[in-house]
């Protein structure tokens, strides 16, 4: 049970605990901009969470700065730009890589840097003006921000493309989640029609979150059917996903969380009330390549990442009031669901945002609206316990993060390399470049244009030796077949095709 905050602050609290005293949004919407160019974006929100926790003394003490990866434009020294336009000079200063997990591990890390007495104080920070600058691409113009980066560096994947992915044109997310959610759907026998239905049911209440947050891209409630009916402007995208089930990417939006040493807190003044401590956390992956996942309708990583976050925050989940589970996409909220044992229709809700889709995906920036917002959210109701998730790349990277205003007795870092080896214990499945003959698909999706009609099919097909298969589907009417009944299961013929891929013929 939690204990209330004037119980735990009469105990010793230790002095290097790690807290966030700080958090700022801003979002640009359309019709309000063109937005600032990215480094004004961080700036801003940097003042504003300071002024959250303090003023400048706050900024003063900034020992670290952190700077989310930005998509919107290329500086040449992010971290280095951003502590010039901030008038500060911390020791420490990083820019960091991709995913969706990105904000909350820069988090912890701090926090795991603070309780190591590194230092007492780090900004992390980031932004996108993405909708900026594709509205400049519509008219033809360039951007002319500052301090360009003169060399062109290439987008920081962290792994090597796999040639039977690139074959087959696995590289966009709305063609690689919804291989997730259809291996679910077949593994609980509900029907595709059903299935969609449910998908509607599930994101409709993130859609009243986001119609009244103040920060959301798209602060318009929707109904279950609006969101999963297939219209003009709710275009199938990636079967069984419309256009309004996904993330957006391309919004103006920008963040700022600073987490500070308890010491320095008590230094710098701030309000205990205004103080949430980092409860648990925990990183963990599953397979880097979509194919190599054992089983597609679950998530081993997160389940893993977040059983140890919340062990280590002394709380099941029961105990956790507020939720923000990561929604790049429907599956990956069905997996966190799975793997934390939660209804689809939770009473606590599943976001305190909106979600991706309808709060707005800044690239790998959401998620540091997320504590943000969760941040807000406790300290309106003291003692609470808030959790957060983040997923990154293709349903590979997994991070949790439990919060409160109640400081833990003490914090207990996590034990992530031993979280990891177990699940690095379970080989991942082989990938065959190439297959003639039977073969059993074990998930697909389908592909569509803009004017909506399907245009070709992605399966991932279980072999006979064991291995796994990428195909390609382009039978129209296949392609039909695939949307109106179940597929899972079915035994279909590879056959070769040009330019090394695999394609599906009907058995």
């Amino acid at each position: 049970m939690e204990r209330s905050l004037t119980e735990v602050t009469a105990a010793a609290i230790d002095p290097r605990t790690p807290c966030i005293i700080g958090v700022a949004q801003r979002t640009v919407r359309p019709g309000e901009g063109p937005a600032p160019e990215p480094l004004e974006l961080w700036a801003g929100v940097c003042r504003a969470a300071a002024d959250d926790s303090g003023g400048t003394r706050v900024l003063q003490s900034a020992e670290s700065l952190q700077v989310v990866y930005c998509q919107s434009w290329p500086y040449d020294q992010p971290a280095d730009r951003l502590a010039a336009a901030l008038g500060i000079d911390p020791r420490h200063r990083l820019y960091s890589g991709i995913g969706g997990t990105t904000p909350q591990v820069l988090i912890q890390d701090a926090a795991s840097s603070i309780l190591d007495g590194d230092y007492d104080l780090a900004i992390v920070t980031g932004a996108e003006a993405l909708e900026t600058v594709r509205q400049a691409k519509k008219v033809g113009e360039r951007m002319a921000w500052s301090f360009r980066d003169p060399e062109r560096k290439p987008f920081p994947f962290e792994a090597p493309f796999h040639p039977a992915e690139v074959a087959h044109n696995v590289f966009q997310a709305w063609a690689t989640f919804p291989i997730f959610d259809v291996s679910r759907r077949a593994r609980l026998g509900i029907s595709p029609d059903e299935y969609r239905a449910e998908i509607g049911r599930l994101m409709a209440p993130l859609s009243e979150v986001a119609a009244a947050n103040p920060y959301a891209w798209f602060p318009t409630a929707r109904t279950a059917a609006e969101l999963v009916d297939p219209t003009p402007a709710n275009r199938m995208v990636g079967y069984p996903y419309t256009k309004y089930v996904v993330s957006v990417m391309d919004v103006d939006m920008a963040a700022a969380v600073i987490v500070a040493s308890h010491e320095r807190a008590d230094a710098l003044g701030v309000p205990a009330e205004r103080r949430v401590y980092l409860r648990g956390w925990c990183y963990a992956t599953d397979p880097v390549y979509v194919a190599e996942h054992r089983d597609l309708a679950a998530s081993s990583a997160m389940a893993a990442a977040s059983a140890e976050a919340l062990l280590r925050a002394g709380a099941s989940i029961d105990d956790v009031a507020h939720l923000d589970l990561y929604s790049c996409f429907p599956s990956s909220v069905h997996l966190a669901i799975d793997a934390l044992g939660l209804a689809p229709d939770d009473g606590r809700g599943l976001t305190v945002t909106g979600g991706l889709p309808f709060s707005g995906g800044a690239g790998s920036n959401y998620v540091m609206h997320s504590v943000a917002t969760m941040t807000d959210r406790l300290r309106s109701d003291p003692g609470s316990l808030g959790l957060v998730s983040g997923v990154g790349m293709h349903m590979t990277k997994h991070v949790f993060g439990v919060y409160s205003t109640t400081p833990p007795q003490p914090l207990r870092p996590p034990d992530s390399a031993a979280v990891q080896a177990g699940l690095d214990a379970v080989a991942p499945v082989t990938i065959a470049d190439h297959h003639e003959g039977t073969a059993t698909i074990a998930s697909y999706t389908v592909a569509h244009s803009r004017t909506g009609e399907p245009e070709w099919g992605l399966a991932i097909c279980d072999l006979p030796d064991g291995r796994r298969a990428y195909a390609r589907v382009d039978d129209a009417e296949l392609l039909v077949e695939l949307e109106r009944r179940e597929w899972v299961g079915e035994t279909v013929a590879l056959i070769a095709g040009p330019d090394d891929v695999n394609l599906v013929k009907a058995a």
